[in-house]
């Protein structure tokens, strides 16, 4: 899954929340699946940052 993907999903997850278009059974699902895609999020922004910084000192040298 991408950081594209991933955002657009969470969007719709918090869509889904303010309108109140889901059941209290179906937040918690929910809830779990928006934890884990800002996970996946943080570690796709943590490794490209990481590759940016290797390509910046690369090209220092």
């Amino acid at each position: 899954m991408t950081y594209d993907q991933a955002l657009a999903e969470l969007r719709n997850i918090l869509q889904q929340l303010q309108e109140g278009q889901i059941g209290m059974e179906e937040m918690s699902n929910k809830v779990k699946r928006a934890a884990e895609l800002v996970q996946l999020c943080k570690e796709k922004l943590r490794n490209t940052e990481e590759e940016v910084e290797k390509l910046l000192t690369k090209m220092d040298e």
